[in-house]
């Protein structure tokens, strides 16, 4: 899961691990990138909005390096998904903040369900 803000990636690491998950975080796109390609996580979480690679970009490489990972893009900025049309980039899904965590377990659990089973 990667996002810029510490408070954002504390709050749904706890909510995804109390879930039953295993949650690596990253504070941006090029150290999430680096976990991803080692671990080959089933779903990764990611802002869009972050300095050094966005996560739109984290998206892209995502694309190339694993096509079957499920990306869910979160953004602070709703007109953020009418700029950048993550769906058709390969996003698996998108949530705006505030996040609903209901929202967001249901998306990962979804993936998750049709990756392995």
């Amino acid at each position: 899961m990667a996002d810029d803000e510490p408070s954002i990636r504390e709050i749904l690491k706890r909510f995804l691990e109390d879930k039953g998950y295993e949650v690596e975080t990253a504070e941006n796109g090029t150290d999430a990138l680096a976990k991803a390609k080692k671990q080959r996580p089933h779903v990764v979480i990611t802002d869009i909005k972050m300095p050094g690679m966005s996560g739109l970009r984290l998206l892209e490489e995502l694309r190339e390096s694993d096509p079957n990972t499920g990306i869910i893009v979160m953004t602070a900025y709703p007109a953020a998904i009418q700029d950048y049309p993550v769906l058709k980039k390969g996003a698996y899904d998108f949530i705006v903040k505030p996040l609903n965590l209901d929202y967001l377990e249901t998306s990962v659990l979804t993936k998750v369900t049709m990756m392995i089973g």
